[in-house]
C-alpha cells in the first residue's frame, strides 16, 4: 500500500510538471519529497549513483563541501577491512582503548581506558551504534595515533578519487577540517562494497549483542525501506542529518547520499524518494525511454538557485553523462604505512631528552601472531602506566612471534620489567641491537 502511494506521488508530480512546464513524460522522473527541505537550507546536498557503472543519475550540490559527521567512519571501516584482507589483523584480535579513545564524546560504547574489545566488536560498534570511542581505538591500533590515521584516511581518499575530502579524525566528531562532499561519499561507499564485499554485510546489521545489551542500528532505513542493505548515518549540529544508503532492486544496485537534512525523518524520506526514483529511471530506460531525473522542479526556489562551487568540467549536475571519478584500489596501501603497534611513542621525560628510547621489553614468545597480540593487550591492561610510551609489537623472529614493547629508555625498560616481575609476569629487558 505504501509503495503504491509513493508511485502515485511520482505520477502526480510528473503530471503536475507537465501541466506547468511542458515536460515530456519520457524526459524526466520527479523526486516528490525534495520540497521537504527548508528554503533557507545551506547544508543540503545529494547524489544518486549506479553502483555497477558509476553513472550519476542525479546530483545536487554534489561537489559542495559539507561536514560528513559519522559517515566519516566508513573510511575508518574501509581501512579496517583493508587490514583484515591483508592479514595484518584478525577479527578476534584485541583493540585496546587508550585514555584518548575512552574520552570521546557520545555516542560511544563507554569502554574504560585500558580495557579492550575484539576487532569484530569494534566493527559492529562503528556500523550500528556509530561508536566514537571504538573508531578512535581502531584508528590507534592501525595507525598508532588518531592524527596519523587521519592522514592515512585522507591519502587513501585521494587515491580513491575523493578529491574534495579531508579527514581530521576517525569518527566525524565536529572539526572544521573534516570535510567531504556528496560525490566523494558516494565514491567511498562504492569503493567499500567493490573492494571488500566480504565485509559489506556489517553495514546491513540491524543490531548486535554487546556484553549483555542489544545495540540497534541508527540507520532505520535498513528496517523500513525494502532493498536497502547499508551503509551509514551521521549527524552533528553543523552537518544536519546525513545518510549514505545502498539498495538493490531487480538485480540493480544504487547508492544514494543525502547531506544536511533538517530532521532524521525528512532525510530518510528524501533518500528513499531518490532511491525509488532512481530505480524507476533504470526500469523505464530498460523499456527504451530516454529519461533522466528532474533536478530542480520540486526544490524550493531559494534552494535551487543557491550558489554552488564550480563543478568539474562537463558536470551540469543532472547530466547522465557524468561518471563517478572512482579508481581501482591502488596496488599498495600508501606511503604512510599502517603500523602494527597500538600506539607510537609519546615522548616524555628522559625519552624526550634522548629523542626516543631504543630499549625493548619482551613479555613472551608464541607460535601465532594472534597469541602474541593477546599477550600484549593483557600486559597493556595490567601495566599500562609502565608501557604507555612504548610501541607494542608482535614481531616474527624465526618460527616464533615475540611480544615486545619497543622504543623505551633503558631506565624505563628496567623499571617496567621490575614491575611486571613483581606480579609474576615474565619479561626480558633487551638492549639496542639485541634481538
Amino acid at each position: 500500500m505504501i509503495q503504491h502511494a509513493r508511485r502515485l506521488l511520482l505520477s502526480l508530480g510528473l503530471a503536475f510538471a507537465m501541466a506547468i512546464g511542458g515536460v515530456a513524460p519520457a524526459a524526466m522522473a520527479q523526486v516528490p519529497y525534495l520540497q521537504l527541505i527548508p528554503q533557507n537550507s545551506s547544508k543540503y546536498a545529494s547524489i544518486v549513483v549506479d553502483a555497477k557503472t558509476g553513472e550519476v543519475l542525479y546530483a545536487k550540490r554534489a561537489d559542495a563541501p559539507r561536514y560528513p559527521a559519522s559517515i566519516t567512519k566508513v573510511m575508518t571501516l574501509y581501512l579496517t577491512f583493508e587490514a583484515l584482507s591483508a592479514g595484518r589483523i584478525g577479527l578476534d584480535d584485541r583493540v585496546v582503548f587508550s585514555p584518548h579513545a575512552a574520552a570521546q564524546s557520545p555516542t560511544k560504547l563507554g569502554i574504560r581506558a585500558g580495557d579492550s574489545i575484539s576487532v569484530l566488536e569494534a566493527i559492529q560498534a562503528m556500523c550500528t551504534l556509530s561508536a566514537n570511542d571504538a573508531s578512535v581505538a581502531m584508528a590507534e591500533k592501525l595507525g598508532g595515533t588518531e592524527q596519523r590515521f587521519a592522514a592515512l584516511m585522507t591519502l587513501r581518499a585521494q587515491e580513491l578519487g575523493m578529491t574534495n575530502t579531508n579527514f581530521a579524525n576517525a569518527n566525524g566528531l565536529p572539526n572544521t577540517r573534516n570535510l567531504s562532499t556528496a560525490r566523494d561519499i558516494a565514491i567511498l561507499s562504492r569503493a567499500a562494497m567493490r573492494d571488500y564485499p566480504q565485509y559489506y554485510r556489517f553495514f546491513s546489521q540491524v543490531s548486535f549483542n554487546f556484553r549483555g545489551r542489544t545495540i540497534t542500528n541508527h540507520n532505520h532505513m535498513l528496517s523500513n525501506t525494502p532493498g536497502v542493505d547499508g551503509l551509514k548515518t551521521g549527524f552533528t549540529n553543523a552537518s544536519g542529518f546525513n545518510i549514505a544508503i545502498s539498495g538493490v532492486k531487480d538485480g540493480r544496485r544504487l547508492i544514494v547520499v543525502v547531506l544536511g537534512g533538517p530532521t532524521r525523518i525528512t532525510r530518510d524520506r528524501v533518500a528513499e524518494s531518490l532511491l525509488l526514483t532512481g530505480f524507476d529511471v533504470i526500469r523505464r530506460r530498460g523499456l527504451g525511454e530516454d529519461i533522466k531525473v528532474a533536478q530542480n522542479f520540486f526544490e524550493p526556489p531559494q534552494l535551487a538557485a543557491a550558489t554552488e562551487p564550480q563543478m568539474a568540467q562537463g558536470d551540469t549536475g543532472d547530466s547522465l553523462s557524468v561518471r563517478l571519478a572512482s579508481s581501482p584500489p591502488p596496488a599498495r596501501a600508501s606511503q604512510i604505512q599502517i603500523v602494527e603497534p597500538r600506539s607510537v611513542p609519546k615522548l616524555s621525560g628522559k625519552a624526550k631528552a634522548q629523542a626516543g628510547g631504543r630499549w625493548t621489553v619482551q613479555v613472551g614468545s608464541f607460535n601465532s601472531r594472534s597469541d602474541a597480540r593477546e599477550q600484549l593487550s593483557l600486559v597493556e591492561k595490567r601495566f599500562g602506566r609502565h608501557v604507555d610510551d612504548a610501541r607494542a609489537v608482535a614481531e616474527k623472529d624465526g618460527g616464533k612471534y615475540r611480544a615486545r614493547f619497543q622504543g623505551m629508555t633503558e631506565e624505563d625498560a628496567r623499571d617496567a620489567c621490575k614491575a611486571l616481575k613483581a606480579k609474576k609476569q615474565p619479561c626480558v629487558v633487551m638492549a639496542p641491537g639485541r634481538g
